[in-house]
């Protein structure tokens, strides 16, 4: 089974490095969903569960963590 995650490279992470593990991904049948480059240094990608492994397992990973929606509610005053 595969998911949606969020990957999170360690800071100064080389370009290199992580051109590297997404062309690693793709290859291994994982799809890139968005790259992120100024806040977060990652990817958010659909990973099979064995591209899940490697990517918790790698040292250039800060994080890997299930994708998801966020919302967020206001309660409003009624003024």
């Amino acid at each position: 089974m595969s998911g949606e995650y969020i990957v999170c490279f360690k800071e100064g992470t080389s370009n290199e490095v992580i051109e590297k593990a997404i062309a690693d991904v793709e290859k291994q049948g994982g799809e890139i969903k968005h790259r992120y480059n100024t806040t977060l240094l990652g990817f958010s990608a659909k990973l099979p569960d064995q591209v899940l492994t490697t990517m918790v397992n790698a040292n250039d990973i800060d994080f890997v963590e299930a994708d998801g929606e966020v919302s967020a509610y206001a309660k409003t005053l009624g003024i």
